[in-house]
């Protein structure tokens, strides 16, 4: 197999973070390469390096001359008003039969193809993205996170790509179901440190299990001589007859060096709240239509009619696609959110924790790190459990002494997350918690959960952490909610069922037969009256989504920019509000483009 990538002896830091320190690695052809490490290892700076946009403080990273990379680029590359064909076309300069053939295998067909792509939804725009990294044909992808808020049916759509995919890749992912699916080989970032694994991830994070146990135990057995040495040394060094042998053993002594083991102690004590376990439904909802009230007193429905049971004790999973109202569904069972209609009803005793973006946008900027968690913490949590918690969410050392005006959003997230798990709540609702989490807090968190004997209402991208932790499932799709007949594997199966039949299905909803009693002319005048109709309504739906994404733009730059908990709040409710009706209108749109391609498609 020939080399790709070699990465000697290379050495990179920020300030007293060493990222890389000596660090070596080959990348060879036709080989897929997970890429795991600790949040803030150094990953996403590595692709940087191999993408030319940082350099190394020392080392080299050798290229073959026939290297051509490919990027999943995560801005936005499309040009105002283009389709998606054009963009491909433009980006690859390959003819457009190349561009369909290649698009058609992310089931970009149609009015997704030919449409404005800036119309369409951040899923769909991901397929584009990867239909022209595909058509610049390379031989080495560099994927950095690319499930992240991607939604269950896209992320099976990329496994298919990247298991059909016959050139190497290097990616980036927490997910470890994802990973699992489409790479061979593990490559490990640790202590500035690369190490090739040549398994799956699964088999290596287990190698990197008894590892660090034969480290740890080898580790006990040299302090242990260590100590017997210097007792010797301390009580010899003195004597005459003694000294000689006082300076061999301290030979001995200084020979002697334990192996330095990753800082992963603190997440071995991640555990959730301690509660008693209960019986009975610990929710209702009865006749719910969940929502939005908009500024001109009409309202935005996301779903109607949910009527749902939740049982104490249970581990329930929100699934569905992004844009169909999860999180509107999670905020609405917690109150953040008032019901459009009907009502939700919490069984006696229930005491609430919630983690989401609206809380943790709304920390208390003038406490610090520490401060925040001693406040959340139960009056009989000691100062080392506090410790041992913020250092598994990476607040370790100094960090936390921050003040929480300074953290990033991720950093409080994770903050949120810690003081959740200090509490004493026998209800944990939770959006996405492991967004911003690596693969072993990951499964540690999931592990406190399957311990934890209150109620678990949830939402994740990730898969993994799904089979995990759910006993339960709810699905959110076209208006409704309801329990879903079966566990989550049963729901991957039917959705991996759905993406294999769809192609077929579209097929076939293009290939009815004419309505009888009328001659191909009234069909045709029929045809005629109805493309007119339709191209009405797209040109005025057009103008709306281009009003609703300007709207949307406004506010995501307001909420980037403001540091008041407050206004944070206010513009991520007023965003969450236009981006719905934002989906909603692409939808429609998209609809009405495929049913203007299904009219004048020939008979």
């Amino acid at each position: 197999m020939a080399v790709l990538i070699q990465i000697r002896d290379a050495h990179k830091s920020y300030g007293d973070q060493v990222l890389l320190d000596g660090a070596e690695a080959t990348l060879i052809d036709n080989v897929k390469v997970g890429f795991v490490g600790r949040n803030g290892a150094g990953k996403s700076t590595l692709l940087r390096i191999l993408m030319d946009d940082e350099e190394l403080e020392a080392g080299e990273v050798l290229k073959s001359p026939d290297l051509s990379i490919g990027y999943l680029r995560q801005h936005d590359p499309f040009q105002p008003g283009e389709s998606a064909l054009d963009f491909l076309m433009r980006d690859s300069k390959q003819p457009d039969w190349k561009c369909g053939e290649v698009a058609g295998q992310f089931e970009l067909k149609g009015a997704y193809l030919e449409g404005p792509v800036a119309k369409l939804s951040g899923g769909w725009q991901t397929r584009v993205k990867l239909a022209a990294l595909l058509l610049h044909e390379p031989n080495l992808l560099l994927l950095d996170e690319p499930t992240n808020f991607l939604d269950l049916r896209t992320q099976i759509l990329l496994e298919h790509f990247l298991r059909g995919f016959r050139q190497a890749c290097l990616i980036v992912s927490h997910d470890r179901t994802f990973l699992a699916a489409t790479c061979t080989h593990t490559l490990d970032l640790s202590l500035g440190k690369l190490t090739m694994y040549p398994g799956k991830i699964d088999a290596f994070l287990e190698y990197q299990k008894e590892r660090r146990e034969h480290d740890v135990r080898v580790n006990a057995t040299v302090i242990a001589k260590q100590k017997q040495l210097q007792r010797f040394i301390d009580k010899n060094r003195a004597g005459a007859n003694t000294a000689s042998q006082a300076r061999s053993k301290q030979k001995q002594l200084d020979r002697l060096q334990t192996t330095q083991i990753a800082a992963n102690e603190a997440i071995a004590h991640i555990r959730a709240p301690v509660v008693q376990s209960r019986q009975g439904p610990a929710v209702r909802s009865t006749n719910l239509d969940i929502g939005y009230q908009l500024d001109d007193g009409g309202k935005l429905s996301v779903a109607k009619n949910i009527d749902l049971e939740i049982e104490h004790g249970s581990r329930t999973a929100i699934v569905g696609d992004n844009g169909q109202g999860k999180t509107t569904l999670l905020r609405s069972l917690v109150g953040s959110l008032d019901p459009l209609d009907g009502e939700v009803r919490w069984g006696h005793h229930c005491d609430i924790g919630t983690y989401a973006q609206h809380v943790y946008a709304s920390l208390p900027d003038n406490q610090t790190v520490l401060d925040y968690l001693e406040y959340r913490a139960n009056p009989d949590t000691t100062n080392q459990h506090i410790l041992a918690l913020a250092g598994a969410l990476l607040f370790r050392d100094s960090h936390v002494k921050k003040k929480i005006s300074v953290l990033s959003g991720g950093e409080r997230a994770r903050l949120c997350l810690a003081g959740l798990l200090l509490g004493s709540h026998n209800i944990l609702v939770l959006d996405e918690p492991g967004n911003h989490l690596d693969v072993e807090t990951t499964e540690v968190l999931a592990e406190a959960l399957l311990a934890y004997k209150g109620t678990v209402i949830f939402t994740a991208h990730d898969r993994y952490f799904m089979q995990r932790v759910a006993t339960s499932v709810i699905e959110v799709r076209d208006g409704r909610a309801r329990n879903y007949i079966g566990d989550y594997d049963a729901y991957l199966y039917a959705m991996n069922k759905e993406i294999d039949e769809g192609e077929r299905q579209l097929n076939a909803r293009r290939s009815k037969p004419p309505l009888m009693g009328k001659t191909p002319k009234d069909e045709r005048r029929a045809a005629q009256r109805d493309q007119r109709k339709l191209r009405k309504e797209i040109s005025a739906l057009e103008r709306k989504i281009a009003r609703l994404d300007e709207e949307k733009r406004q506010f995501t730059s307001l909420l980037l920019k403001t540091t008041d908990p407050e206004e944070a709040l206010r513009l991520h409710n007023e965003a969450a509000t236009v981006a719905k009706t934002l989906d909603e209108a692409e939808e429609s749109w998209l609809e009405l483009q495929a049913a203007i391609g299904e009219s004048e498609s020939p008979a």
